[in-house]
């Protein structure tokens, strides 16, 4: 890593020379599992991150035996004595957590090993790539307290579909990986995930940063938008900018003179 490391609330980051942002959930004490502390750490770095113009992904990870356990047992049982308004807010801040990885300009991948449970979940499912292990695991275990994986449902029915979330929010079923594989929590599986996750840079660095951000932005406009005269407009206006831009000039220039595109001087 070219930056040295910085340390928040219970995460560690690291950003390398190719401006690639790892960013890890660092309480390996606790299993990296959730509280109010941590939750207001990764939104404050997202939304920091968010401003570097020089960062051309982030990848998600963790320190320790697994990724997170989930919900921190001793904020939950504090939050079980405080009144419905102050367990709202609580709510929201995840929520915004989620949304604010969701809607992420830049790439992001999440490189999963051990467990990952609850709201863990919920952030791989808002990362665009997720690579795990063969031991990875992974668990909507919040019936089992009399609870739902409300705030993060979103995410994960988007992702796994209506049909499997049924099931596993209701019988908090342990998934190991293949299963996570076949339900599209994951997208691969590799023992050395990290290999695989360099791989996947590799790939993310070779393309136009702000054509990534505007299909990724793409993306979350099509989910569940119906093909109508507003979304038929927005996709005719998106590739109509990009062709004309400084960037899609330039690839299309490598393109047909058969040389690496430059994107530096394109941005």
């Amino acid at each position: 890593m070219s930056d040295k490391g910085s340390h928040m609330t219970g995460l560690l980051l690291e950003k390398d020379s190719n401006g690639v942002a790892w960013l890890s959930l660092n309480r390996p004490e606790k299993h990296n599992a959730f509280n109010d502390e941590l939750i207001a750490s990764l939104i404050e770095t997202l939304e920091q991150l968010e401003q570097d113009d020089s960062l051309h992904a982030l990848v998600l990870t963790a320190q320790g035996k697994h990724f997170s356990a989930g919900a921190d047992l001793g904020w939950m049982q504090s939050m079980a004595t405080k009144t419905k308004s102050e367990n709202l807010q609580d709510a929201q801040q995840l929520a915004k957590l989620l949304h604010t990885l969701d809607t992420f300009s830049k790439p992001t991948i999440a490189m999963v090993h051990g467990a990952a449970f609850g709201g863990a979940l919920g952030l791989i499912c808002c990362c665009d790539i997720a690579i795990g292990t063969p031991e990875s695991r992974f668990c909507l275990s919040e019936v089992k307290l009399g609870l739902l994986p409300a705030t993060i449902g979103p995410y994960v029915i988007r992702a796994i579909g209506q049909r499997q979330s049924r099931r596993y929010f209701l019988t908090a079923e342990m998934i190991d990986a293949q299963t996570a594989l076949s339900m599209n929590i994951l997208h691969q599986i590799d023992p050395q995930p990290k290999e695989s996750v360099n791989r996947m840079v590799e790939h993310l660095l070779n393309n136009g940063p702000q054509a990534m951000q505007a299909a990724k932005a793409l993306c979350l406009r099509c989910d569940n938008h119906p093909i109508d005269h507003s979304l038929i407009e927005y996709t005719s206006q998106a590739i109509a900018t990009a062709r004309v831009s400084s960037e899609g000039q330039e690839g299309l220039s490598a393109f047909f003179e058969k040389r690496a595109a430059n994107w530096r001087n394109h941005v």
